[in-house]
């Protein structure tokens, strides 16, 4: 008894020396959490009068998006080792984009061959794509990457006798809104910066890493971009989705030494959103509006893994806060200290919100081991005097999780957006582990003279599912082009048999033809179209799959360049199709659409029929 006794009072003892502690932290922490929920709230409360009041001109009619004379634009894009996405990027685009005047300038280093590879192949097929090769071997800084993508520019510019109006960024992995460049355009009218929503593509729940991604995007799109434009602030570029005129890029080239893009600094995108709002130059952000369907809006996929994830966010950390401390310091004018302090508050905020999670859930634990024993110990007791102060920073809080539910919802769902509370929590790791990671790089690098080099995030882009919602229906193009008339359409839709695909159908009544059918298949579906050339399909490489896996699917491999595998093949290629095609080749597919009649033309000349073909490893 007397044991059980000790033991009591040890373990009292301990408990309220451990609350008196927690309950200490929780004074600086309580204040860190109402000042950062007050600044979060006067953002909110911003973004509120602009949504009730609907500041700001409308958005723009379809009519007056056509009106707008269209400017001859650029579009850069950085790369490293991104030879597994480039061609699926300008392939998906370029199919894509309905605007009239546009080329891509695509950067790479003379040590990335495979990426140089896959950019030239890609030029063989667009004759609107143009490479640029640094001059040095890579990776220095995507910054770096873009200044010599300039260079590149004004020398086909001289060589073309031509003069690009708008220079655009996006990276590999983008999925660019086909309506983007005509919204940009309108808008380039009268401002020298205009930035496009960025939002991520949706991923199942359980992928808790990017879900961080879609909501904090989400979130900053709807809320935080328009009310930063609305006080007045300046609009950091978002890296991709961004126009800036051929004015603000020649007056950025003469007031910093040709340096467009600050080549030291890791997020030059923020950094050229501060610099043209400091020349005096008109920046504007166009706001999410809903088209068709569809946000107006960059997507593109983030992240996917925790780890790869804190890399990315490392080096936003890196170049948003710390360098950006380092080259402005506040020593700027009075309109800019808000926005310095509330970019760069994440590096405080993002070590010490995951100890503030900590701490409110040992002061659950122990108030509910209070109420069930009914002892008075706990955190709530230590706690009591400032209980009003922590109640007033977590309700601000609360609001503040509400608000990004509601901008989750308005893209993502209302499924989606209920595990919102869950993932501000991962976020919250994730953005703390980010820190600590970017602080330790950072002051690596300036302890031992190094400069800070391109932190490399690996891409993928979006398959064929993610332009679903884009993609036309296959009577809507036979009869826009031409092929059929809206009433053999109708009659057709009104006779078609159950199970019975439409195109088979038309081809039943005689309303098209074989060929007419692939030819609209191939423009639905962004697909090259017809059979290869006998100069262009290599023997060997028909051997790489077994002849009855050919046929099972109807597809001949004919080729293999830049990394990529062309197949040849009379069905659409289906996610089945290309994961058995994989057991036996590992590079990126490239499909192209032939009749049945070409495809059995080709498996006559070319596959095995006696036996199976050997597996050829790639």
């Amino acid at each position: 008894m007397v044991r059980f006794g000790t033991y009591r009072y040890w373990g009292h003892s301990r408990l309220w020396q451990l609350d008196h502690w927690v309950a200490g932290l929780l004074i600086p922490l309580a204040i860190w959490v109402l000042i950062n929920g007050v600044d979060d709230l006067v953002i909110d409360c911003a973004a509120a009068v602009t949504w009730l009041t609907g500041c700001g001109k409308p958005p723009p009619t379809e009519a007056e998006l056509d009106a707008a004379p269209p400017k001859r634009m650029a579009i850069f894009v950085a790369l490293w080792h991104e030879h597994r996405v480039i061609q699926k990027m300008l392939d998906n685009n370029i199919s894509r984009l309905r605007y009239p005047t546009y080329d891509f300038f695509v950067g790479a280093y003379p040590n990335d061959a495979p990426t140089l590879a896959a950019i030239r192949e890609a030029m063989k097929r667009y004759p609107q794509v143009h490479l640029s090769v640094c001059p040095h071997d890579g990776p220095t800084s995507k910054a770096d990457c873009l200044n010599w993508i300039y260079q590149r520019m004004l020398l086909y510019e001289e060589e073309h006798d031509v003069r690009f109006d708008m220079i655009l960024t996006h990276d590999a992995e983008d999925l660019i809104d086909p309506d983007a460049l005509r919204w940009i355009n309108y808008y380039a009218q009268e401002h020298d910066m205009v930035q496009i929503p960025v939002l991520a593509l949706p991923t199942p729940l359980r992928e808790i890493s990017h879900g961080v991604y879609c909501d904090e995007f989400a979130e900053y799109q709807f809320k935080d971009m328009v009310a930063r434009q609305w006080m007045g602030g300046f609009i950091p570029s978002n890296g991709v989705g961004t126009g800036f005129s051929r004015r603000a890029l020649e007056m950025l080239a003469e007031r910093h030494s040709n340096r467009i893009f600050e080549p030291g600094c890791l997020t030059e995108d923020y950094e050229n959103g501060f610099r043209i709002h400091a020349m005096g130059l008109s920046q504007r952000f166009i706001p999410i509006h809903f088209r068709f369907g569809r946000p107006i809006a960059t997507r593109e996929y983030f992240p996917r893994k925790f780890g790869a994830a804190v890399r990315q966010r490392s080096r936003w950390v890196l170049g948003i806060t710390l360098q950006s401390w380092e080259h402005h310091g506040f020593s700027e004018s009075m309109r800019y200290i808000y926005w310095f302090w509330r970019d760069r508050k994440g590096v405080v905020g993002n070590l010490v919100t995951p100890l503030t999670n900590l701490v409110y859930l040992y002061g659950v634990a122990t108030l509910a081991w209070a109420e069930s024993t009914g002892h008075a110990w706990g955190l709530a007791r230590e706690a009591s005097g400032i209980s009003p102060f922590v109640a007033t920073g977590l309700s601000i809080q609360g609001l503040h999780v509400a608000f990004r539910s509601w901008c989750s919802w308005r893209v993502y769902g209302l499924r989606f957006a209920c595990g919102v509370p869950v993932r501000v929590v991962a976020g919250n790791w994730i953005n703390c582990f980010a820190t600590c990671r970017a602080i330790w790089t950072y002051g690596n690098a300036r302890i031992r003279g190094r400069p800070l080099r391109w932190v490399k995030t690996e891409h993928a882009y979006p398959s064929r599912s993610a332009l679903l919602p884009d993609r036309k229906r296959l009577g809507e193009i036979l009869a826009g082009s031409g092929w059929i008339s809206p009433a053999q359409l109708e009659e057709a839709l009104a006779s078609q048999p159950p199970g019975r695909r439409l195109g088979e159908h038309l081809i039943d009544l005689a309303f098209i033809t074989d060929q007419d059918l692939y030819a609209a298949l191939a423009l639905q579906n962004h697909l090259e179209l017809g059979k290869p050339e006998p100069e262009q399909v290599s023997p060997h490489i028909t051997r790489t799959l077994p002849a009855s896996v050919a046929r099972k699917w109807r597809v001949l491999p004919f080729r293999v360049a830049a990394g990529e595998i062309y197949l040849a093949g009379a069905e659409l290629p289906g996610e089945e199709m290309q994961n058995d095609i994989r057991r036996f080749c590992s590079l990126e597919i490239r499909f192209r659409l032939v009749t049945p009649v070409e495809f059995e033309e080709l498996a006559a000349e070319y596959l095995v029929v006696k036996g199976e073909a050997e597996a050829i490893e790639y």
